[in-house]
């Protein structure tokens, strides 16, 4: 092949990769809890010339010491965008999820809500066929029943998120339901906590798990108010341990499948201001979408921005269902599908180019 040739086609294999690693919806500061950010300075040298040089620093902080700006949550905004959370709101007194609901709706969430009782299982099982992920918020009476769970175990088994919400007992009845049936444990208790936690420092203490995609932009959170303790198990991994050193939240991530199991849901509307509840929440939702597993079948954003992403149809909401659709605005980017096809034709053109050229040499 003549070099001449040779640049265009490399110049086409750089694009080729570049389209199939633009596919993260995760930001940069992914993974951390503390991120940092890049500052350019002016610093003179020893040869006393004025240089620009670019350092890495913390970001400006919250005043609860968590780092500012959504570009330090795990997801770029709207890229889950067409995406739905599916939520069974069980609980209700005081409590009509609007401050979740707004902070989902950053990332391109959208959410479908049954409150106060569950949907049928048919309901139910027809209304996961179009959300990313269910969240199931317990009373303290259960509900759900054998067919609810088993339509609950098929989405969960399939890879898709389930996040699993009781708090201080009695309200933990059917969040112990699901979680005996998938995770083989439950949760019990009354903790006065009301406190804030740091970043875990030690095994088995107060805190936050240290760098986790969960506990991304996260140096501080709220454990809520009075909060019920989880029993851990093999599988189910710690995420939050309370003031008191009780296991607040776990987390499931084996096979393929992910889940949350949280014994504190007043954290969704009390003091929802409190240290690090809207990032948690948004977090949480962009890890159970599972886009490791599910690729651009759920991720709507990709670099380069090029052309608009397509979004996921949806059929209208549930009948019960007491909270609009809402989706975040498209800001168009790139699928790794489409780029690959472009680059093929690409390469095809260029090939049709070379061959005649090597029929006359």
């Amino acid at each position: 092949m003549r070099p001449r040739l040779l640049v265009p086609l490399f110049a086409l294999a750089c694009l080729a990769n570049q389209a199939v690693a633009g596919e993260s919806p995760y930001t940069k500061s992914a993974g951390k809890n503390a991120p940092t950010e890049s500052v350019s300075r002016r610093v003179i040298g020893d040869d006393g010339v004025e240089r620009t040089e670019t350092v890495e620093a913390k970001p400006t902080q919250d005043r609860f010491g968590n780092a500012q700006g959504n570009q330090h949550d795990l997801a770029i905004d709207g890229a889950f965008e067409g995406q739905t959370v599916a939520v069974i709101q069980l609980y209700t007194i005081d409590f009509d999820f609007s401050l979740p609901k707004k902070a989902l709706k950053e990332k391109g969430f959208s959410v479908y809500r049954w409150v106060g009782k569950p949907p049928s299982p048919s309901e139910l099982a027809k209304a996961l066929e179009k959300s990313s992920q269910l969240w199931v918020i317990a009373d303290s009476t259960q509900q759900l029943n054998a067919e609810h769970l088993e339509v609950i175990k098929k989405f969960f088994d399939a890879g898709h998120g389930v996040y699993v919400w009781g708090d201080n007992q009695p309200y933990y009845a059917d969040a112990n339901y699901i979680a005996q049936a998938l995770f083989g444990t439950s949760m019990e208790g009354d903790l006065f906590g009301d406190q804030t936690v740091g970043v875990q420092k030690q095994l088995g203490k107060p805190g936050l798990l240290p760098n986790h995609l969960l506990t991304t932009g996260l140096e501080n959170i709220y454990e809520g108010i009075t909060i019920a303790t989880i029993k851990p198990t093999a599988d189910l991994k710690p995420l939050i341990y309370g003031s008191a050193g009780n296991l607040v939240a776990a987390y499931y991530d084996k096979g393929g499948k992910r889940a949350i199991f949280d014994g504190g849901f007043t954290r969704l509307y009390i003091k929802w201001d409190t240290a690090g509840t809207p990032r948690y929440v948004k977090n949480a939702a962009s890890w159970l979408v599972n886009a490791e597993k599910f690729g651009d079948a759920v991720v709507a954003i990709k670099k380069p921005p090029v052309a608009p992403a397509a979004t996921i149809a949806k059929g209208p909401a549930p009948t019960t269902v007491s909270a609009s659709i809402e989706t975040a605005p498209n800001d168009g980017f790139f699928s790794r599908t489409t780029g690959l096809i472009l680059v093929s034709l690409m390469v095809g053109c260029m090939l049709l180019l070379y061959l005649p050229l090597r029929r006359r040499a």
